[in-house]
């Protein structure tokens, strides 16, 4: 594996591992809400990590909250009432100064520090180290400020290891209008101008990243301008593990200051970094795949310039919010929640008993009106139960009055057919719920940058040995063309990860394996045994996980006969229709078209010139792009192999015309 790919192992897995923490110390919480003046210390394990030989030298810090990177967990920190002194729902200059002073009194800023130090031989270092420093109550930070000299053998990659330059200047008389076209048009590229009153704006954007204060900026779109446009970083893995001055995502609250703003209709933007996508059209593109047969947010394109200089392209992702629901179920009475990305998963719709706490913790309810927010609990609760206690024979006829069904097997289609690597297959999370007006609840995909996914590249497998994920493997997780290794040590990197892992602690995961737990056990979390999760690549088998009581969308409905069925049905249709390049060639093409040009010149962007070309499909290249050291196959190959393998599938072959 080239050197990229095993830094993207080696911090995914200590992301993983802080969120994994997270979601333990957040179990474990007392319900009784904290004070919006107390420093919250982000969860995660107390007494940090012991170092040693080819570690990190003294391991990481721990201190009150534990390890637990920015990004990677922990509940909203609550400013806003404490500071909003003239009661207008935002915060202005004034009012973010007094806040930030008192974040950074407490240790609770998401403010960058210096390099945390060189890596010992083996250690997590590499070029670019682990930006950040001691992150105060909070625990061990990583990826917030440039990064320094790393050790031999460790994790960073040279793309990260120095501050980027400037991008082009542009001028809002330079931007082309979109005209009449709809802020979703694919074929349109929209400049966004957004102007901070601080040069320092990414500094205050990182010390509010996970807190209900929204630093506010003028928009100008189509030469139209909008004052007191709320901005904030979003996102886990794509805010955490992206060092400042590189493309981070952003949300816009058009509405921040005037509940009526709107821009060309919306009130809110989510700008995506399209992190983990050299092409940046995945999202784009599955989204318009999904929308042939499903409700799904819009996602297109646009270029950002903030205070004059170019950011280049980010993806502009449609909210789920009242006005979607509107739009497809008819009215916004009804109660929408978010499942967060979740590691240890366990958020769809398993059943945890009647109690609200342990839904409460896996589901973010975007409902405000108290009524409707308790008849939804109340729903989701009831569709769980039926899921879990309904033998096969009679779940049809209890659960289709109260559930969509026929939605859910289209979305789990689609979700397996692209190999969506945030998807309900892997993890059971990253998904939308909406329970509309007349009682019924629909699954919704939420994050689609990760799908058209290839795996991480060829590798020696773990236990278990390599080979095709298929479902029910036991061991370790399994590659196979377009896999991803399994855990067995990384090449040139400490010899984490390696052999069975400990018992966890209570409640606990095992861990993973390598890394030692405590008594009380629990699933084994990285290892695609039970209650772990699975990786696929382009031979991911569309029945993985139907036997896995943590995903009852996949292990209950598949077991009724009608279902599987018609799931199949609809792999086979999708994969007959969309993975095919005749059809998505044209999009691919006319996306090119439009953002060529701003990507050989986007100066903050997360991978290289030559990985987005190569990463598209539509040119053949002598050199081998480090994309394809990652095991990211291009768009074409893609389509083409996953097509070839699915309608190959023995399950779909004997379905009936």
């Amino acid at each position: 594996m080239g050197r990229l790919a095993v830094w993207t192992g080696g911090i995914a897995a200590v992301a993983a591992f802080g969120m994994v923490g997270g979601a333990l110390a957040q179990a474990q919480r007392p319900s009784t809400p904290r004070a919006s003046s107390d420093a919250q210390p982000r969860p995660g394990f107390p007494d940090g990590f012991p170092g040693g030989p080819g570690g990190f030298p003294g391991g990481f810090p721990g201190g009150p909250g534990g390890f637990a990177p920015p990004g990677f967990g922990g509940p909203e920190r609550k400013l806003l009432a404490q500071f909003d002194k003239n009661g207008d729902g935002w915060l202005n200059t004034t009012e973010r100064q007094a806040a930030r002073k008192s974040l950074k009194a407490s240790g609770n800023a998401d403010s960058g520090g210096p390099p945390f130090g060189p890596g010992g031989p083996g250690g997590f270092g590499g070029p670019g180290g682990f930006p950040g420093g001691p992150g105060g109550p909070g625990g061990f930070r990583i990826f917030v400020g440039p990064g320094g000299p790393g050790g031999p053998g460790g994790f960073g990659p040279e793309r990260f290891a120095k501050a980027p330059k400037p991008g082009p200047k542009v001028a809002v008389a330079d931007a082309k209008s979109g005209g009449d076209a709809s802020l979703y048009d694919p074929a349109v590229l929209r400049t966004i101008f957004l102007e901070f009153e601080d040069k320092d704006w990414e500094a205050e954007l990182e010390e509010f990243h996970n807190t209900d204060v929204e630093v506010p900026a003028t928009v100008t779109v189509d030469g139209k301008r909008y004052a007191n446009v709320g901005v904030h970083f979003r996102g886990m893995s794509s805010y955490g593990m992206i060092p400042r001055g590189y493309k981070r995502s952003l949300n816009l609250s058009v509405d921040l200051a005037d509940s009526k703003q709107r821009l060309l209709g919306y009130k809110t933007l989510n700008l995506l970094n399209s992190n983990g996508d050299p092409t940046f059209l995945r999202g784009a593109l599955y989204s318009h795949v999904v929308r042939q047969y499903m409700p799904a947010p819009k996602v297109n394109l646009v270029r950002v310039v903030i205070n004059g200089e170019s950011w280049g392209v980010y993806a502009n992702a449609e909210q789920f919010n009242g006005d979607f629901v509107k739009e497809h179920y008819g009215d916004a009475k009804g109660v929408r929640w978010k499942a967060p990305g979740n590691p240890m998963g366990g958020g769809g719709l398993a059943y945890f008993g009647e109690a609200l706490e342990p839904y409460q913790r896996l589901y973010e309810i975007k409902t405000e009106n108290a009524e409707h927010a308790a008849k939804g609990w109340k729903a989701l609760i009831a569709v769980s139960r039926t899921l879990e206690q309904t033998p096969p024979a009679a779940l049809k006829a209890a659960l289709e009055p109260i559930f969509d069904v026929n939605e859910a097997l289209k979305f789990l289609a689609l979700d397996n057919t692209f190999v969506n690597e945030d998807g309900y297959w892997t993890r059971a999370s990253d998904f939308s719920l909406y329970l509309d007006s007349k009682g019924k609840l629909h699954i919704l995909p939420h994050d689609m940058n990760e799908t058209f996914h290839s795996g991480g590249g060829p590798g020696p497998g773990g236990p278990g040995g390599p080979g095709p994920r298929r479902e029910g493997a036991p061991g370790g997780a399994q590659s196979g063309r377009g896999g991803r290794p399994a855990p067995g040590g990384f090449p040139g990197g400490p010899d984490v990860f390696r052999g069975p892992g400990a018992p966890g602690g209570p409640g606990g995961p095992e861990g993973f394996p390598g890394f030692p737990g405590g008594p009380g056990g629990g699933p084994r979390f990285f290892g695609g045994g039970p209650g772990g999760m699975v990786q696929g690549g382009v031979d991911l088998d569309p029945l993985v996980s139907a036997k896995d009581a943590r995903k009852p969308l996949l292990s209950k409905l598949l077991a009724v006969p009608e279902y599987r069925t018609r799931y199949l049905q609809n792999v086979r249709d999708v994969a007959e229709q969309w993975l095919d390049w005749k059809q998505l060639e044209p999009l691919v093409s006319q996306y090119a078209g439009l953002i060529d040009r701003e990507v050989a010149t986007d100066t903050r962007k997360l991978s290289t010139y030559e990985e987005y070309q190569a990463g598209l499909g539509l040119r053949s290249t002598a050199k081998k792009p480090a994309a394809a050291e990652r095991g990211l196959l291009d768009l074409k190959s893609f389509v083409t192999q996953r097509r070839e393998y699915l309608l190959g599938h023995a399950e779909i072959k004997k379905l009936s015309r």
